[in-house]
């Protein structure tokens, strides 16, 4: 994957962080700021992830990486954030999410 892909997937996933960030923020979208953040995080996100595949990302591995990597890491933001607690099954899935990706990326034809 170039630096350029790998780049636009990044954002992608900021863009969707913030988006679902925002989206707990927003109360049920009864506070506007936060309903307005969730609209362009998502819209971001999916026109960079569309801007990433449409340049050659294989599609499989764009979408693993993305939601993988932004569940993982919204995991990390509700537990720092918002101080929800994580169980051992909790974990073990994380782990195997992480696992999935990495496996889906070294099977893919681009490498």
């Amino acid at each position: 994957m170039s630096w350029q892909l790998a780049l636009l997937l990044l954002a992608a996933i900021a863009a969707e962080m913030i988006g679902t960030t925002a989206l707990r923020l927003s109360d049920g979208f009864s506070r506007l700021l936060p309903s307005v953040v969730v609209v362009i995080g998502y819209g971001a996100s999916f026109y960079l992830l569309a801007m990433a595949l449409k340049r050659g990302l294989e599609m499989g591995v764009a979408y693993a990486i993305w939601s993988g990597l932004g569940t993982v890491t919204i995991v990390l933001i509700g537990v720092l954030l918002f101080q929800e607690k994580l169980n051992l099954g909790a974990v073990a899935g994380i782990a195997l999410v992480i696992l999935g990706v990495v496996v889906i990326n070294l099977s893919s034809s681009a490498h």
